[in-house]
């Protein structure tokens, strides 16, 4: 199974269009991928053929758009990131995106829990909560208890 097949089975379960499915889904694996430690992570990545691309096509860890504005929350956020270091700003960044991608929390909620059905499926559930018990609070913010 690889990325495509996951964005496709999360779009149709939690009823988004695949474009922003394809959002969801590499923002919460770059997510994953700055704030995951070590073996772990890399073996999760190698085992979801196109995972790591799409994870660095939406990285929460790129700088903003020139231009862009942001305001105020992309301040925070630049701060607040700045003060917590990399790993606590990639989780801050990459829920940020998914609340600008338009969707509410059930919605993102549902395509989090696909995605890590999925991803148990291709990975495996041992190296899966392996590498979501190394960001405890993505799981939270996913309603992933």
């Amino acid at each position: 199974m690889d990325v495509q097949d996951i964005v496709s089975t999360v779009s149709q379960k939690a009823g988004l269009d695949h474009a922003t499915t394809e959002k969801v889904v590499g923002t919460i694996f770059s997510v994953l991928e700055h704030e995951a430690e070590g073996t772990s992570a890399s073996s999760f990545f190698a085992k979801i053929p196109g995972a790591d691309a799409l994870a660095q096509k939406y990285d929460v860890m790129a700088a903003a758009p020139a231009g862009g504005g942001g305001g105020f929350l992309s301040s925070l956020q630049g701060a607040l990131g700045g003060v917590l270091g990399e790993k606590a700003g990639a989780l801050v960044n990459g829920v940020a995106a998914l609340k600008a991608s338009g969707l509410d929390m059930a919605q993102i909620q549902k395509a989090g829990a696909t995605l890590i059905q999925q991803a148990e499926a291709a990975a495996g559930p041992d190296l899966t909560n392996e590498v979501l018990g190394s960001v405890p609070s993505l799981k939270s913010h996913l309603g992933i208890s």
